[in-house]
């Protein structure tokens, strides 16, 4: 039994987990913009369970800090007394993957999307956006509900935590390098911090 228990607390340790202190928290409260569009969302957004847990965490970053662990795929927002509200994640594939430190440098809700020249150039069936504009903030945009812009002092990153309307594809490495989060997530996580909130991405 000791040696079973002993085999246990290795695996979590190896595996990255952190011990849960409050599971599932509540969904955050929505607007009635947020309703009408989450009305509208894939079957995905319901049926996939939402995982959102209090945990221990220990860090050296202050409370208040988002940390982006993309080995692990999950986001912490650094609470005091060595806790976080940790969020599962979908993160850039390899090719495109980025790490470093940033700041919210800007938020929006129901954030319009326009592809990046990068996007366009790698995927040229997107510069059709070149000729009718950006993606308006609705239920089937890529940036989701909510939408964190990640500046390096003044210069905007180009890098993004946002919501997303692939649910499914939460948990994997598959974006152009940002950060995806559910929905309900990304309204969780735009509610706590504020323009100027550091982000670390390891």
């Amino acid at each position: 039994m000791k040696v079973s228990v002993l085999f246990l607390a290795i695996a979590l340790v190896a595996g990255g987990c952190v011990p849960v202190l409050q599971s599932g928290l509540p969904d955050p409260k929505l607007t009635e913009r947020d309703k009408k569009m989450m009305a509208l969302a894939e079957p995905d957004e319901w049926r996939i369970p939402d995982i959102r847990n209090k945990v221990r965490y220990s860090t050296r970053e202050a409370p208040g800090t988002i940390v982006v662990d993309t080995g692990s795929r999950h986001l912490y927002y650094v609470l005091p007394r060595g806790e976080a509200i940790e969020y599962r994640i979908a993160t850039g594939s390899e090719a495109y993957g980025w790490t470093g430190r940033a700041t919210v440098g800007k938020m929006k809700e129901w954030p319009t999307w326009m592809p990046t020249a990068s996007i366009m150039e790698q995927w040229p069936q997107f510069k059709v956006y070149l000729k009718h504009g950006p993606l308006q903030g609705r239920w089937d945009n890529p940036l989701g509900a909510r939408a964190l812009y990640l500046f390096e002092g003044n210069h905007d990153t180009l890098y993004r935590i946002h919501g997303t309307n692939e649910p499914a594809e939460i948990g994997q490495a598959v974006s152009s390098g940002c950060i995806r989060m559910r929905n309900f997530d990304a309204i969780d996580l735009y509610n706590r911090v504020h323009v100027g909130t550091p982000v670390v991405v390891i």
